[in-house]
């Protein structure tokens, strides 16, 4: 049986999802801010801890990628290689290291979903959003000083989250948060239902980046109660700061931290 997930058949057609490198391009808008650090300690299991720098800043990022594999057959079939995606970033220490962990994270695409689970991504389906930039100004914001993005993200019917952003400047760098290798469980519980049959901690981060000019500025960011999530636990305290920046990235795998 071929395909490097499932379903896995004779010829490997039918795969999910294609073996790595993995290739991206797309708009990042971030928004940081700073809530309780206890708040963010409650989404760390062992044996991470809090970053011992500002531990109580967080990235709220929407993304509006275009992928692929490395034989790019997937441009050629755009519903394959379009997808947008929310997803909440905190930063951790593990061994005297600090680390970005993924906390939360909604797509709006099967394939990316498979993608999470090899990468330890906690991928959940969502509606999501994003004002996209154009050169020409007539119905979308340049990439400049005065641009003006929005953002919502929804679940099951649900609003979770929105945020407006007005670029002012360029910057260095578009937040400090999800500047780290990522730190991920990839955990399979057990069939019998006694705990998890196969549980690590993995490190994983772009084998290639390309970037283009960072921008900041102001952000507004509100987040919603919904019965089945805890994404307004991390409550908005002090508003960071907004970015926004085009990037291509290369994923090609990562590294066992410990086995669990």
């Amino acid at each position: 049986m071929n395909g490097f997930l499932y379903p896995r058949t004779a010829s490997g057609d039918a795969s999910l999802i294609p073996a790595p490198p993995w290739y991206y391009s797309g708009d990042l808008l971030t928004v940081e801010y700073r809530t309780d650090p206890a708040s963010v300690a409650a989404l760390l299991p062992e044996p991470l801890g809090l970053a011992p720098d500002d531990p109580g800043a967080v990235a709220f990022i929407w993304a509006d990628w275009q992928s692929c594999s490395a034989g790019r057959d997937e441009l050629l079939d755009p519903a394959r290689a379009q997808y947008k995606e929310a997803f909440v970033v905190v930063r951790c220490s593990y061994a005297g290291v600090t680390y970005s962990r993924c906390v939360f994270i909604w797509v709006d695409k099967d394939f990316a979903i498979a993608r999470g689970l090899h990468q330890g991504y906690p991928k959940k389906l969502g509606s999501v959003w994003q004002t996209r930039p154009h050169p020409f100004a007539q119905a979308a914001p340049r990439i400049g000083a005065g641009g003006r993005f929005g953002a919502t993200l929804a679940s099951y019917d649900r609003r979770l989250a929105e945020a407006v952003v007005t670029l002012r400047e360029e910057s260095d760098t578009n937040g400090f948060v999800n500047a780290h290798p990522m730190a991920h469980h990839r955990v399979y519980p057990d069939i019998a239902g006694d705990g998890d049959a196969y549980a690590e901690l993995i490190s994983s981060g772009a084998s290639a980046f390309q970037g283009g000019q960072a921008w900041k500025g102001d952000a507004e960011l509100r987040l919603f109660e919904a019965p089945t999530e805890e994404l307004a636990r991390l409550e908005v305290g002090e508003i960071i700061g907004g970015y926004f920046r085009q990037v291509g990235v290369e994923w090609n795998g990562g590294s066992t931290l410990a086995r669990l």
